[in-house]
C-alpha cells in the first residue's frame, strides 16, 4: 500500500511508508521532502488484506501523489464513497502532514466491521474551487474517516466509506504539488487609454492536474477564461466575452517553435472585434509570462472553427503592463540629515550620486520626516518634521512652499500623519492616526480636497501605515490593536467620477498571519509584498509574502539589523532598500547580500 516517491530523474526510489513512525498515539504522514518540487509521488493501491491503519495511511499518502483522476486514491474508498468524493472541492493546508489517531474507535466490539479514525493537525490555509488561497490564523483541524468491510472480488476488505471532500495536505506537500500563478484582468471602470492589468494570484498544480489532465499552461489559461477570484471580482473585469472557454477538444496548449501560443476558443468569442481581442490576448500573455521556460512571444487567439481571431506579440502587450516594468522609474528618494528630500538618479543598482530635488522639498524651505513621490516623478508629498502637516509640491521645478494640504490635530507626533503613498491613478493617500479622529484620506490627483475613505472592517484597529499598489485597486494597511501591528490587504472600491468618487476599502484579509508584529511593508511587483516583522517570540526578519497571504518557498531574505522602513520597486529586478538603525540606508540586489548605500538618511522610497 501507500505511495512511491521518485526523486529527480529517478536515481533514487523510496517507499513513503519507510519514514513513518510505527508506535505512539499519533502517526505522522508526510510523503514528500519539504520544499522539493522535483519529488514525484506515485500512488500504490491497497494490498489484499490491508489493515484499517494501512488503508487510512495509504489514502492520506495517495492524496499527495500525481495520481491521474485520483484513480488509485479512490481504491481506498468504497464504491459509493468514491462516487461521492470530490477531491477538487477544496484543499486544506496544514502546518504538517495530517495525523491520524493510532487507536481507532470501534463502533461495536473488536470483531466489528466498522471503525472510525480522527485526523488532526494545525490548519493554516485553504484553497477553494477557484484555486484562490486563503491564509488562516493557525487553528485546530479535526475530521473523521469511517471505515467498513466491503465485499470485493478478493473478499471482504477494509475501505473508507465516509470522507470529507477535497484534499488534506501538509505545507511541504502543498508547495511541492502547487505553484502560485498570477492571472490578469483589467481594472474596472477605466477607459482603454488608462486600461491597466491587475494580478489575481491563484494556485495551480505543478506538472499535470489529476482532475483535468491539463498541464500548468493549459490550467492557467482555463482559469483565466473562467474569470477572476471572488475577492478581486468587484474591481476588475475580463475582456473575454461571458461564456468563453477553451474549445472542448483542447487538452494541451504548447508554444510552437516560433514561441507562438495558439489558443482555440469556443463560439462565445467568435464575434470579438480586433481591439477587444488584442486586450484578451494581453491577458493571456501576462498570465503565461512567468510559466513557460520557452518565452511566449506571441499569442494567437482562434475562433471555434480554428481560424485566427487576432495575434498579439509581447511588445504590443506592454501597453497594458501591470507594474510599470516597461521603462518605469528606477530612482530612489530619501530624506537627508537636514530634512531635505534627495534623489538617487538613474540608480538601477542603487548606487547613483544623491542630489536634492527641485522645489521647496529640496531647497530646505521645509524640514520633512517622510516623503511619497508620484509615479511620474513630477511631484511629491511630504510630511513635516513632526508629522503634523502634509504638503504637495513639484520636485521637477523650483517654486515656493505651498499651504499644507492637510494638518493633524493630534498632540503626540506618533499619533499624527503616516508616510503618504500614491496609487496608479495619480491619487495621494495618507492616514491621520489621531486617536480622537483617526481617518484614511485620499487627495484626488494629489491636489484635490482630502476626502475621507471609509474602512468598515477595521474592528477597532487603527491604521499605522499604508502602501498603495500600482494598479490602484489594492491597499496594504498596517493595523495596530492591543499593542500589536498586523498587515492586511484591502480592496479599493470606487463609485462615481474620479474627482467626486465615493471610495471605500473593504474585505480586509490577512497578508502575513504568521507574523505577530509587522513594522514595515512595501509592494514589490505585481502581487507580492516585502514585509519586516516578528513571529511570536521571534526576532525581526525581512520576508516576501504574496498578496493572497501565501508565503513563497524562498520568502525569507538575508538578515539585516534593526530595519525601520523598507522600499521595493514595481520592477522586481531593482534593488530592495532598507532604512536601518545604525547602518543607515542599505540595499539588497538579487542573489547578493545587504550593502550600505548611505550612512546618513532615512525614509527612502521608490515612486509610489
Amino acid at each position: 500500500m501507500g505511495v512511491t516517491v521518485l526523486v529527480g530523474c529517478g536515481a533514487l526510489v523510496l517507499s513513503a511508508c519507510g519514514s513513518m513512525p510505527v508506535s505512539g498515539d499519533i502517526k505522522a504522514v508526510d510523503a514528500s521532502q519539504p520544499g522539493d518540487s522535483q519529488v514525484q509521488v506515485y500512488a500504490v493501491a491497497p494490498r489484499d488484506g490491508a489493515t484499517p491503519n494501512e488503508v487510512v495511511d495509504g489514502f492520506l499518502e495517495s492524496m499527495t501523489s500525481d495520481d491521474s483522476d485520483f484513480r488509485t486514491t479512490r481504491k481506498y474508498l468504497t464504491k459509493e464513497a468514491s462516487r461521492r468524493w470530490k477531491p477538487s472541492a477544496e484543499t486544506t493546508v496544514l502546518a504538517k502532514a495530517p495525523n491520524r489517531s493510532d487507536r481507532p474507535v470501534h463502533d461495536h466490539d473488536r470483531s466489528t466491521t466498522e471503525v472510525t479514525y480522527t485526523l488532526t493537525g494545525e490548519q493554516v490555509a485553504t484553497v477553494d474551487e477557484q484555486n484562490a488561497y486563503q491564509p488562516l490564523v493557525p487553528t485546530d483541524y479535526s475530521r473523521t474517516l469511517h471505515l467498513v468491510r466491503e465485499k470485493t472480488p478478493e473478499g471482504k476488505e477494509w475501505r473508507i466509506d465516509s470522507v470529507p471532500d477535497g484534499l488534506v495536505l501538509g505545507q511541504s506537500d502543498f508547495k511541492r504539488l502547487y505553484r502560485s500563478v498570477n492571472k490578469y484582468y483589467f481594472a474596472a471602470g477605466r477607459s482603454d487609454p488608462e486600461a491597466t492589468l491587475v494580478a489575481d494570484p491563484v494556485y495551480l498544480r505543478n506538472r499535470t492536474d489529476p482532475a483535468t489532465g491539463m498541464d500548468t499552461v493549459t490550467q492557467a489559461v482555463r482559469s483565466l477564461l473562467r474569470g477572476p477570484t471572488d475577492w478581486l471580482r468587484p474591481v476588475v473585469a475580463s475582456r473575454f466575452p461571458k461564456g468563453t472557454d477553451l474549445r472542448k477538444d483542447v487538452a494541451s496548449l504548447t508554444p510552437d517553435d516560433r514561441n507562438v501560443l495558439k489558443v482555440p476558443l469556443n463560439k462565445y468569442a467568435d464575434g470579438t472585434g480586433q481591439r477587444v481581442c488584442r486586450m484578451m490576448a494581453s491577458q493571456v500573455l501576462f498570465t503565461l509570462r512567468d510559466l513557460t521556460s520557452a518565452r511566449v512571444e506571441q499569442v494567437e487567439l482562434q475562433r471555434s472553427d480554428g481560424s485566427p481571431l487576432c495575434l498579439l506579440d509581447a511588445d504590443q502587450a506592454e501597453a497594458y503592463a501591470p507594474d510599470g516594468s516597461s521603462g518605469g522609474p528606477d530612482s530612489q528618494y530619501f530624506v537627508d540629515a537636514k530634512g531635505r528630500v534627495e534623489r538617487i538618479p538613474g540608480s538601477t543598482r542603487g548606487s547613483g550620486e544623491p542630489e536634492p530635488v527641485a522645489g521647496p522639498f529640496g531647497d530646505g524651505a521645509l524640514k520633512v520626516s517622510a516623503v511619497g513621490v508620484a509615479r511620474d516623478e513630477q511631484s511629491a508629498a511630504a510630511v513635516s518634521q513632526h508629522n503634523e502637516s502634509l504638503y504637495v509640491a513639484s520636485i521637477a521645478a523650483d517654486g515656493a512652499l505651498p499651504l499644507p494640504a492637510l494638518t493633524s490635530k493630534a498632540a503626540d507626533p506618533a499619533d499624527r500623519l503616516t508616510a503618504p503613498s500614491w496609487d496608479g491613478l495619480g491619487d495621494l493617500w495618507v492616514a491621520d492616526r489621531d486617536p480622537e479622529n483617526s481617518r484614511l484620506l485620499r487627495l484626488p490627483h494629489g491636489t484635490g480636497k482630502p476626502q475621507e475613505v471609509t474602512v468598515p472592517s477595521l474592528g477597532g484597529s487603527r491604521i499605522a501605515g499604508l502602501r498603495l499598489s500600482s494598479d490602484g485597486v489594492r491597499i496594504a494597511l498596517l493595523l495596530t490593536k492591543d499593542g500589536h501591528t498586523t498587515l492586511k490587504i484591502g480592496r479599493i472600491e470606487r463609485l462615481g467620477t474620479q474627482d467626486d468618487a465615493q471610495v471605500s476599502v473593504v474585505d480586509l484579509r490577512q497578508a502575513a498571519p504568521q507574523l505577530a508584529d509587522v513594522t514595515a511593508v512595501s509592494w514589490s511587483g505585481r502581487s507580492r509584498l516585502v514585509v519586516v516583522g516578528k513571529e511570536q517570540g521571534g526576532v525581526q526578519q525581512v520576508r516576501y509574502v504574496q498578496a493572497d497571504g501565501s508565503t513563497p518557498s524562498s520568502g525569507v531574505l538575508p538578515g539585516v539589523n534593526q530595519v525601520l522602513a523598507i522600499a521595493a520597486a514595481d520592477d522586481e529586478q531593482l534593488p530592495l532598500m532598507a532604512d536601518t538603525f545604525g547602518d543607515g540606508i542599505v540595499k539588497l540586489l538579487p542573489g547578493d547580500n545587504w550593502q550600505t548605500v548611505l550612512k546618513e538618511g532615512s525614509a527612502l522610497v521608490y515612486p509610489g
